[in-house]
């Protein structure tokens, strides 16, 4: 190890850096971790699936919004207006979650949605399930141009909360006269 890198020597005396170690602000709490402090301290009164599953929503809904590496104010408008579905979460409560992605959705979003989609595959019944997806569609065709990074994302996503490819279609295909063009990137 040298300086604050793992580096690896390839053929021909090349060195390239493998890792970075971590730094003291690697220990900073992390946008997924004041996701949930929002939504336990706005939700105190649910029990704790329905704070999983709104954690969940809400981080899958910063995961579509800026699958295209552009989080746009239609995006907003619309993840703002599915939050405020939410039954027992305050306007305040939808306004710190806003801020937090305001501030923080490329945090939020490049985190991965694993562990969002197995807490809904596991308290989520299947209808809700389909419902969520349906809010992640409306939110991705928000802007009327649905991307290939943006389908990548919401396929990876129906898989990942045990729905088909039919299902995705199916969602998908109500949307379609919102679309003004299925873009590529």
């Amino acid at each position: 190890m040298r300086g604050n890198a793992w580096h690896e020597r390839l053929g021909r005396g090349r060195t390239f850096v493998v890792f970075r170690r971590r730094t003291p602000q690697d220990d900073t709490p992390h946008a997924r971790q004041r996701l949930a402090e929002i939504v336990e301290r706005y939700l105190a009164e649910a029990d704790d699936a329905t704070r999983r599953i709104v954690i969940a929503v809400a981080g899958l809904l910063a995961r579509v919004a800026y699958a295209d590496g552009d989080y746009s104010s239609e995006e907003e408008d619309a993840l703002r207006q599915e939050l405020s579905r939410v039954h027992g979460l305050s306007t305040e409560g939808v306004d710190a979650i806003c801020g937090l992605l305001a501030d923080d959705i490329g945090q939020v979003a490049l985190m991965g949605d694993h562990d969002w989609t197995r807490d809904l595959r596991e308290l989520a019944d299947r209808t809700l399930r389909l419902e969520i997806l349906e809010v992640l569609v409306e939110l991705a065709v928000a802007d009327q141009v649905l991307t290939h990074s943006e389908t990548v994302q919401l396929r990876r996503i129906t898989k990942g909360m045990n729905l088909t490819q039919d299902d995705y279609n199916a969602i998908q295909e109500k949307h379609r006269d919102k679309l003004s063009t299925l873009q590529s990137e």
